[in-house]
Order: C-alpha cells, then sequence, then structure tokens
C-alpha cells in the first residue's frame, strides 16, 4: 500500500501513542477517526483520570509530547492532530462551542460587547470558529498571555455593515 507524507505523520502519532501508553502500564485501545478536519485519535481506557488529569493538563501535556516527538522524527512541522481519551476532548469542544452560540445570543440581545474568561489559543480558536459565520457578531482575543480572551462584538459595534 503506497502512503502519503501525511499519512505516515498520522502512523507516527498512533505508534508514539501506544507506545507511551505501553510504558504506562496503561490498558487501552487507540482508534483513529477524522474530527475537526484532522486525525483524531480515541484512546479507550479505564486509566481515564490519570490521563486526563486535573482540567485536561495531562491530555494536553500528552498532545503535546507526542506532536514534539513526531516533529522530531520528521525534521519538521507536524500536520495538526488532536489525540482524546474517553471523549472528554469532543465534549469539551462542544462545550465551548455552546458557550460560544449562548455568548453571540446575548451579543444579539442586548447589543453589546461581551469578554469571555481567559482561555488558551485552542479554546479561543474553536471559540473564533463556532461564531465565524454568525453574520450578526465578530469576535476578536484580547489581553496577554494566561489573560488572553476572547471579546464577541455585535457587527455594529466593531464598524461592520
Amino acid at each position: 500500500m503506497i502512503q502519503n507524507e501525511n499519512s505516515k505523520n498520522y502512523d507516527d502519532v498512533h505508534e508514539i501513542l501506544n507506545g507511551v501508553l505501553q510504558k504506562m502500564n496503561i490498558q487501552a485501545s487507540v482508534r483513529q477517526s477524522d474530527f475537526l478536519d484532522a486525525p483524531y485519535f480515541q484512546i479507550e481506557t479505564r486509566d481515564n483520570t490519570l490521563l486526563i488529569g486535573e482540567n485536561g493538563q495531562h491530555l494536553y501535556a500528552l498532545q503535546t509530547f507526542v506532536k514534539r516527538v513526531v516533529e522530531q522524527r520528521r525534521g519538521g512541522l507536524c500536520p495538526p492532530f488532536l489525540i482524546d481519551v474517553n471523549d472528554y476532548q469532543r465534549q469539551h469542544i462542544e462545550e465551548i462551542k455552546e458557550h460560544a452560540r449562548m455568548g453571540a445570543q446575548r451579543v444579539r440581545y442586548f447589543k453589546k460587547e461581551i469578554v469571555l474568561q481567559p482561555m488558551n489559543s485552542y479554546e479561543r480558536r474553536i471559540i473564533h470558529m463556532a461564531l465565524m459565520e454568525d453574520p450578526d457578531v465578530v469576535t476578536e482575543s484580547a489581553g496577554e498571555g494566561e489573560h488572553r480572551r476572547v471579546v464577541i462584538k455585535p457587527v455594529h459595534a466593531s464598524g461592520f455593515m
């Protein structure tokens, strides 16, 4: 079977992920599918709390680690992919999207911008993407570092019409 370069990168992700789980003595299965237009690696395990950590910190660290190893092996940037444990990420993404929709609804109703709580760049991107095609609102990021957050504004307030 002929594989393109991206397919090989994703094979590496699967291989590295299985290796990490084995070294951690975690019984798990890893399935690959697509989610949000990127390869999605779903880990099914009973040791989910160990892999997810508080507020997903361990899961984000695992994602970063696997990405760095793939980049090192390939000698360059790795195409985007998502690692999840027992649907934690998928549910978190849906919660963020719902939060974005509720925020946009408040902005439409009150005709005033709202500032969301600080979030990481990945979560801010989900908000921006979720509201990108909403004709009534625009989004922008504001603040620095850990205090960076999304501002949702009514279209008329940003000078668009």
